[in-house]
């Protein structure tokens, strides 16, 4: 199994710089220090917003088929180094080793559909012959880099929720200062590597571990042109010190799948699936199934094999290929999901399936009858726990998805069609994932929430139409 190097320096515009080893990164199955890594200050982010500024014209002329390569280069770097970036998501993240895999794998779509997008950044020609007074004149547009962007990126995808912020920027032309988690930052600190072995101009880039105080000036720096954050409502709270800046926000989710009375698909099929989204990674996912809306004519054999493929989920180690759930990120958060539990069993809520708490290791659990004004059932869990509920009205189902603050995605198993549209067009959510989990993302769609997650969508197309903006040429021919 590869290792964690000692210790990882942070890159200020471009360049490695082993300031310090003030952070510490610990295993979050062993609890035992896996590296150390350099920590930026106040003074270091303003030295490498400085950078990205200077860099902005070469940035704005790197030619696409440079940014192309550069990306190309990247996707190249990154298969090679497949399992360090896999081994190092299952240390630092706690991530069991299969899903730790499948995150490289994604790392690598999204760099490689970025290269493809860099030399697809299209104007249009605007038709201005309107009337006799506009003939004469031509109107097109381009589109041209923002500018310089920042970036604050969430522990729970170390790798990809960087690529989504990072790609896109190289396609567009836009300079970035990146702050990763800190209980996360090595795999963006590889990335950093990697990028520093390419032709990108000096400065274009800097990736900085540093304290939410230290990088104050990523939100409130007005030579910033777009700030895109994901994690949790405090981004509510970064946009509005944010000035004038563009702002993209992914703030979480409570995701519901409805199971309809025909579901569409084998019910053998709809438990895994279910499985899979609701305790995938511990459950530390914005669109982790949370809750589970089952037509009453399906809930009984639903539940049934539901709770049995729950019970007998593996816990573990996550180097182990056989564990399914790994460690939370750590015992607080563990903590606070078991103590949401709690809560929402007092209230009458019945166990199906859970056991007990062992430091930031929880086992999965499933739940039926959570009242609906409990913690449990309002608030983004992020943990292994997912709630049942029957139905028996497919638009009263529809009703109580949209009866949460947030809109993420939501998943809709039924073999009607009518059922089918009827959720597109009523959902209050950002996507509608029809015959699977509201968890399924490919990373060229259109990805991102309503109401209290969000504002703005990532998936690199979207991403590089918030980082470009339109110029338009007029031209007068008599």
């Amino acid at each position: 199994m590869p290792r964690l190097k000692p210790s990882y320096p942070y890159y200020l515009a471009g360049r490695a710089v082993a300031a310090n080893t003030d952070l510490e990164v610990r295993d979050k199955y062993t609890g035992k220090r896996a590296t150390r890594v350099a920590m930026a200050n106040a003074r270091t982010v303003e030295k490498a917003i400085a950078a990205a500024v200077a860099a902005r014209p070469a940035m704005a002329d790197f030619p696409p088929d440079a940014r192309r390569d550069v990306l190309l280069h990247c996707v190249g770097q990154f298969e090679a180094r497949r399992e360090e970036l896999a081994h190092a998501l299952c240390i630092e993240a706690g991530k069991p080793i299969g899903d730790a895999r499948g995150e490289v794998t994604r790392l690598i779509d999204t760099f490689r559909i970025a290269a493809g997008e860099a030399t697809r950044i299209d104007g249009e020609v605007v038709e201005l012959r309107i009337s006799e007074r506009t003939r004469g004149y031509r109107g097109m547009t381009r589109r041209v880099p923002v500018g310089v962007c920042s970036f604050i990126t969430p522990f729970n995808f170390p790798l990809n929720l960087v690529a989504h912020k990072v790609a896109p920027a190289i396609a567009a032309g836009c300079p970035f200062v990146l702050k990763p988690a800190g209980k996360t930052p090595v795999g963006a600190l590889i990335i950093g590597e990697v990028l520093a072995g390419t032709a990108l101009p000096k400065g274009a880039f800097s990736i900085l571990p540093c304290s939410n105080e230290d990088a104050t000036a990523l939100v409130e720096d007005d030579r910033i042109a777009l700030l895109s954050f994901t994690g949790g409502p405090i981004g509510w709270e970064l946009k509005s010190r944010a000035g004038r800046k563009k702002v993209v926000l992914e703030l979480g989710g409570n995701a519901a799948c409805i199971v309809d009375a025909d579901p569409g698909r084998d019910m053998d099929e709809v438990v895994e699936r279910l499985v899979s989204g609701a305790y995938y990674q511990s459950g530390q996912s914005c669109i982790a199934v949370q809750r589970i809306l089952a037509h009453a004519d399906v809930y009984p054999v639903l539940r049934r094999k539901l709770r049995a493929a729950v019970a007998k989920l593996p816990m573990g180690d996550p180097r182990d290929a056989a564990t399914f759930i790994g460690p939370m990120i750590d015992e607080d958060a563990a903590r606070r999901v078991e103590d949401w539990i709690a809560a929402a069993r007092k209230a009458g809520a019945k166990k199906l399936a859970g056991g007990p708490r062992k430091g930031n290791m929880l086992p999965a659990w499933l739940l039926e009858g959570v009242p609906r004004d409990a913690e449990l059932y309002r608030n983004e869990a992020f943990g292994p726990v997912a709630l049942m509920e029957p139905f028996d009205d497919f638009d009263a189902a529809l009703a109580a998805v949209n009866d949460s603050e947030y809109g993420l995605q939501a998943g809709v198993f039924t073999g009607r069609l009518d059922h089918a549209m009827r959720a597109w067009d009523r959902l209050e959510v950002g996507g509608v994932v029809v015959g699977d989990i509201p968890s399924f993302r490919v990373d060229n769609m259109p990805y991102g929430g309503v109401k209290g997650s969000g504002l703005g969508r990532e998936g690199v197309r979207y991403a590089i139409a918030d980082m470009t903006e339109p110029r338009l040429l007029v031209i007068r021919e008599a």
